[in-house]
């Protein structure tokens, strides 16, 4: 179901430089006046727009850094000042804004671990009633695109329109290259469900190694995505958080010199004629495939039948590995990956099933 969200658009943010990309830079946490400004300095004359630092951290376990606190905001304050960059720091709490908006902070932005909280984050919604500023939405930690939607909704709802989400990926337990799993298909997703909301893309946090960062915010702007936000340090080595994600300034600019924003569309006539004829074509070939997987479960229908007869259990593992195997050696040979085949054969398995169960619970 979409859930358009009153927003106003980008162009009336007030943002120094509100050309795609967006770009949001600045070290994952403030650590000192000299750091901060350090890394300001090397963003200066870059397309960097707007300045970022962590001033309060959640972290995992007590113990760790776990951010300045308050003194890190007149920090960011002198950055404001000797630069003229706009600033944007998290905040996780009522306190938080509040100290946040007395030191004139720009922007704000909702982490992944507040985001999973709809007490804290309808404690942020009522503590920024009646103020225009512009707040972006962090994913969940988890793969849910409900509570991202939620936490959107709850911030518009107390009349919040300068609203944004950031894709930063999502925990799992499989072993990828990255940090967090992009999962593409779910920020996706949510602008589809939200309508009309701006997408940041936080290619640090997916990427956890810097190496990824360039790759990922290409990945991100071939979706239309309309800002990034990068976290850059004077001294990545020595950060006291996240070390290992974040970027020099220098290249932060080399990144950014191979990003290119892409259109949307094209008046070209040759490009609109072979997209459409193209497009014709992926039209019958879904409607060939839905038609084919309908076959597919009336097949499995009836061998649901043949195993009530004969009292045999629906699932038989054995035959579940018979089948995966021989159609991942197949989805290789037409250059399929291993990730999109196994789920896509589990959902059918599941389906079939599900259908077996039906029948014969039906007939019980």
């Amino acid at each position: 179901m979409k859930h358009d969200l009153n927003i106003i658009p980008l162009s009336e943010w007030g943002l120094s430089a509100p050309e795609r990309p967006i770009v949001i830079a600045g070290p994952c946490s403030a650590e000192s006046e000299e750091q901060m400004l350090a890394t300001a300095r090397g963003l200066m004359g870059t397309h960097v727009s707007m300045f970022r630092a962590g001033i309060w951290k959640p972290r995992t376990r007590p113990g760790s850094f776990e951010g300045v606190g308050s003194v890190g905001l007149a920090w960011l304050k002198t950055v404001k000042q000797e630069t003229g960059f706009q600033t944007a720091t998290e905040v996780a709490n009522a306190g938080h804004v509040a100290e946040a908006l007395e030191a004139e902070v720009d922007l704000l932005w909702v982490g992944a671990r507040t985001t999973a909280n709809p007490f804290a984050v309808q404690e942020i919604a009522d503590a920024l009633k009646g103020v225009d500023i512009p707040v972006l939405v962090k994913n969940p930690v988890n793969p849910d695109v409900d509570l991202w939607l939620g936490a959107l909704e709850r911030l518009n709802a107390s009349g919040l329109k300068k609203l944004g989400a950031i894709h930063r990926g999502f925990s799992g337990v499989r072993k990828t290259i990255y940090r967090n799993e992009p999962l593409w298909q779910l920020p996706i997703e949510l602008r589809q469900r939200a309508g009309n909301v701006p997408m940041f893309c936080d290619p640090s946090h997916i990427s956890g190694k810097r190496d990824l960062v360039q790759d990922v915010c290409h990945r991100a702007m071939n979706l239309d995505y309309h800002g990034l936000m990068v976290e850059t340090h004077v001294s990545p080595e020595t950060a006291l958080s996240d070390a290992a994600q974040q970027v020099t300034p220098a290249r932060l600019t080399e990144i950014l010199s191979h990003i290119v924003a892409k259109s949307v569309t094209s008046d070209d006539q040759v490009y609109r004629g072979k997209l459409d004829a193209l497009r014709d074509d992926i039209d019958q070939f879904d409607q060939d495939l839905l038609d084919l997987l309908a076959r597919r479960m009336e097949a499995a229908l009836e061998i649901g039948r043949i195993k009530k007869q004969n009292n045999v259990t629906v699932y038989q593992a054995g035959r579940w590995d018979v089948v995966r195997n021989r159609m991942q050696e197949h989805a290789r040979e037409h250059g399929l990956g291993e990730a999109f085949t196994d789920g896509l054969l589990k959902l059918i398995h599941q389906e079939s099933i599900n259908k077996q169960q039906e029948l014969i619970l039906d007939d019980e």
